[in-house]
């Protein structure tokens, strides 16, 4: 992992995110590029409803990103603070998944600070990021004591799917400092068709290829509350400092909405959690 994606909040405070963001970097000798991404004010309201306003509107966003751009070196000098020999600052504007999922493409994790002090770090925006940002996401709670990147025990949910399946792929830059890995298993998912079949796969055997031992145990509960429940449960039982699962949803238009599973563990975690969608 050579490139980490930080989105910061604010360009005017530095949050624990951006420090978690940092001595994760530092760990794996990586870059780290923090980013702020302004909405377009061109989505704020039709500008032939009201021109003056509108204009306004622009100048303001113009301002606001020139007070961006000059933060950069103030990002820059946070990050060395902690060790870092390689850090970026990138401002953007547009709609937060799209400007990611273009930043995302030359980055290998984004790193997301869960909080509900903004609108995006709420659960339904950090959906959004995760679902449509095209690469893994690491969410990090607000209160994660930002100087442990605890990462010697991972833990893997696991029931088969393509998400899951992804999830611990991309995980494997983690998965290969660890010194303990606990695959927690759940209810295997049925094919969409009783005329198609997945291919077999053993992440076990898997992850034994690459020289990485696993644990496994059995995770209870039934539905999704349920199920979330039994997940945090068991990687607190464990000690793992980072979860790694599947990120389930849909879409509605350009709404990304969480699955029910994926919610609860996003909203009650106390870990780190590496999605994948």
């Amino acid at each position: 992992m050579r490139d980490i994606l930080v989105l910061s909040e604010s360009f005017k405070h530095w949050s624990p995110g951006i420090e978690y963001a940092a001595r994760l970097a530092v760990a794996f000798d990586a870059h780290l590029t923090g980013t702020w991404i302004c909405a377009s004010p061109a989505m704020a309201a039709p500008s032939f409803e009201a021109p003056d306003l509108m204009a306004e509107l622009y100048e303001a966003t113009r301002e606001l990103e020139e007070e961006a751009y000059a933060a950069g070196g103030s990002f820059e000098k946070r990050a060395l603070e902690f060790g870092l020999k390689k850090a970026s600052w990138l401002v953007a504007e547009g709609y937060l998944p799209d400007v990611l999922a273009l930043a995302g493409g030359w980055h290998d994790l984004l790193v997301v600070e869960r909080t509900s002090n903004t609108p995006w770090g709420s659960i339904s925006a950090v959906g959004n990021i995760v679902l449509g940002a095209s690469l893994p996401c690491l969410v990090v709670p607000h209160d994660l004591p930002s100087h442990v990147p605890a990462l010697d025990t991972v833990a893997i949910a696991w029931n088969g799917s393509a998400e899951a399946l992804r999830a611990a792929h991309e995980a494997m830059p983690f998965l290969s400092r660890a010194r303990r890995i606990v695959i927690l298993h759940g209810e295997q998912q049925p094919p969409a068709s009783m005329l198609a079949w997945r291919p077999s796969f053993d992440l076990a055997g898997y992850l034994l290829r690459h020289g990485l031992k696993a644990e496994s145990q059995m995770l209870g509960g039934n539905g999704d509350e349920e199920v979330g429940a039994a997940l945090l449960r068991m990687t607190k039982e464990v000690g793992a400092g980072l979860l790694v699962m599947g990120a389930y949803g849909h879409t509605r238009f350009r709404e990304w909405v969480l699955g029910g599973a994926t919610r609860f563990v996003l909203g009650h975690a106390g870990v780190a959690v590496l999605l994948r969608h």
